[in-house]
């Protein structure tokens, strides 16, 4: 496959993505604008927002005004308005079905949302030297979810130009960054026909032209947030009428960093948002902490959720409080399948951009495509998770994180290739 023919789309298309990031449920702008060019490829059919997400499982969604913000200022652009119409509330994100007649039928997810950070201005910063820097202030993509979505229209676009008999469903995810779109589309059901799920991700410490077939070692996560309720009293005059909520607070995060570990693998836990408090001669009444815990599978990380509830309340009872615990966006672990990491590792060892080809690599974090992942599986399909190498100047979510443009072509060579292979005679789907 050729598909050098696309290099300067791939890369107009990215740096389009890349000017105006958005993040989660917040990609008003970034979907209207895949849809558009999903329109341009002539595929079966599109599915928009609340069509693709089941009702009340999003996680992480921001408050209205938040997210009228973002959509008066995606109306600003010259997109089409029915579609913005179409996600208001923070339904965004699509769904995009490829109908070639009989045969297997293939998934592929990419993510599109952006981070809440400021771009890199220095001159050696590609994006801001070459004219496609972040026009959103305060937002970057720094994660390459633009590589993603330009990954996804690439691999349909080569799909489309080849004889792929089957059929393909291309996800443009939402609100990867906080862990709240797997879940949504998972329930939806639009997945329980995939009998093959590839996801993909570039980077993650992995040059350009190399390729990792299969991903492991995700690790389930779960944030919760806990608020700590006392009583005020002058810190002076009467401090034993008060029952002090930031004690209490500060006993849970020292405590939940004691939890016992578990001898079945890794977990873990961080407390990254404490407060409470309104000045210093007030025993404080209110106080809150926003954590996380992981583990290496999701029993591990259903232990450690378990253990910490237990140590905020035991905190707050200590102290003469009350602590009201609240579960937030959450994602299982997952594993690749052999057989679909065989099929990628034989296209990707074929292909002209790859130089170098890692069978299985550890993610060491956590992602939502295990949402994804997790359904395709217990429904009897397969399941892998690509890595498709970029060398990226600074670390991911980092101000000057960027993309190596020429793994967008590695990119499409290997998906296209794989999502073919997945629907050609000697597919492991026709086993």
């Amino acid at each position: 496959m050729d598909v050098t023919e696309y290099g300067d789309w791939l890369q107009s298309t990215r740096r389009e993505l890349h000017r105006r990031p958005e993040p989660a449920w917040r990609e008003y702008h970034t979907t209207a604008r895949i849809v558009e060019m999903l329109r341009e490829l002539e595929v079966d059919e599109i599915r928009v927002g609340p069509e693709i997400l089941a009702d009340g499982e999003r996680a992480g969604v921001p408050d209205d005004d938040e997210l009228d913000l973002w959509l008066d200022r995606a109306r600003g652009y010259d997109v089409d308005p029915d579609l913005l119409d179409r996600m208001a509330g923070g339904y965004t994100g699509a769904l995009a079905t490829l109908d070639r007649g009989e045969g297997p039928t293939v998934g592929l997810r990419v993510d599109i949302d952006a981070l809440p950070r400021t771009e890199s201005t220095d001159e050696d910063h590609t994006p801001a030297a070459e004219g496609f820097r972040s026009e959103h202030e305060g937002h970057m993509h720094a994660c390459g979810h633009d590589a993603h979505a330009t990954l996804g229209l690439g691999v349909l676009r080569a799909v489309t130009d080849s004889e792929f008999e089957g059929t393909l469903k291309l996800l443009f995810q939402p609100a990867e960054e906080v862990i709240g779109g797997g879940r949504p589309v998972a329930r939806s059901g639009h997945l329980d026909d995939i009998d093959a799920l590839l996801a993909a991700h570039v980077g993650l410490d992995h040059p350009t032209g190399e390729v990792v077939a299969g991903i492991d070692d995700f690790l389930a996560v779960s944030h919760f947030e806990a608020e700590f309720h006392g009583e005020p009293a002058h810190a002076g005059a009467s401090p034993n009428q008060g029952r002090n909520a930031v004690h209490a607070m500060a006993t849970a995060v020292e405590n939940l960093y004691g939890i016992a570990r578990h001898e079945d693998g890794p977990t873990r836990i961080n407390a990254g948002d404490v407060g409470g408090g309104i000045a210093p001669n007030i025993i404080p009444e209110e106080a809150y902490l926003h954590a996380e815990v992981r583990g290496g599978t999701t029993e591990l990380m259903n232990y450690t959720r378990e253990r910490a509830r237990q140590v905020v309340e035991s905190a707050a009872e200590m102290h003469d409080c009350t602590a009201t615990v609240e579960s937030g966006p959450e994602a299982p672990s997952a594993t690749s399948d052999e057989q679909l990491v065989d099929l990628v590792a034989g296209v990707a060892g074929g292909a002209d951009h790859v130089t170098d080809l890692v069978r299985r690599d550890g993610l060491g974090g956590s992602e939502d495509a295990t949402f994804l992942m997790d359904r395709v599986q217990k429904n009897g399909g397969l399941a892998t998770y690509v890595g498709i190498g970029t060398d990226h100047p600074g670390g991911h979510h980092t101000a000057t994180f960027d993309v190596d443009e020429e793994s967008l072509l590695v990119g499409v060579e290997v998906l296209a290739g794989a999502v073919q292979r997945l629907a050609g005679a000697d597919s492991p789907l026709r086993g």
